[in-house]
């Protein structure tokens, strides 16, 4: 691919990412449809880091105000539910994690059960509003609607299942060395670290 062209899909995704809320892999198939490159195959998108490197650019130029407070929320708000979901080994991932969300953004939790149904189960005994589903039938997507004080529109978390022996690969660096995920001790570092 054209190293031209795939910068400018990163560019336009981190865009579509930042002022829509999409999620890299549907923000990089429509910004490849924007700039006329139809169906967007993989082979031919940018990879996630250059997305993610893209969009960091894009905050710092546009949201660069903003963007630390909502972020910032955003991971108080994740750290209340995976505090209160503790017994399942909850890790954040996603934008909130990465240090790359905005308002816009849904918070991402993986959940490691010895039950995959435990989880489930939990949020129903709490009388939880929530939708269970997702696009590939072997996760379980658990999602509800929360409201932050700090932000004007309500956020959505997503909570997907995972087996209990599925975190230790979970914890694999990406190509740069950075974490995927963290769990609550490591969020609650990272939110010290945002307050300093």
């Amino acid at each position: 691919m054209n190293p031209d062209l795939s910068e400018e899909i990163a560019a336009t995704a981190a865009r579509l990412v930042v002022d829509e809320g999409l999620e890299y892999p549907s923000a990089k198939r429509k910004a490849a449809r924007d700039l006329g490159r139809r169906g967007g195959r993989q082979g031919e998108l940018p990879s996630n880091e250059q997305v993610e490197d893209a969009v960091r650019e894009y905050i710092a130029l546009f949201c660069a105000d903003t963007q630390p407070a909502e972020l910032r929320a955003l991971r108080q708000l994740a750290l209340r539910w995976m505090e209160r979901l503790a017994v399942f080994r909850p890790h954040l991932g996603g934008a909130v994690w990465r240090g790359t969300a905005t308002r816009l953004s849904n918070i991402v939790i993986d959940l490691y059960c010895d039950d995959p149904k435990s989880a489930e189960i939990a949020f129903l005994n709490e009388g939880l509003d929530f939708d269970s589903g997702s696009d590939d039938p072997d996760t379980v997507v658990l999602s509800t609607v929360d409201r932050s004080r700090e932000l004007p529109e309500p956020v959505t978390l997503h909570f997907v299942v995972h087996d209990h022996d599925d975190l230790r690969g979970a914890l694999r660096p990406d190509g740069r060395g950075r974490s995927w995920r963290g769990d609550a001790q490591a969020l609650r570092q990272r939110l010290q670290e945002d307050a300093a």
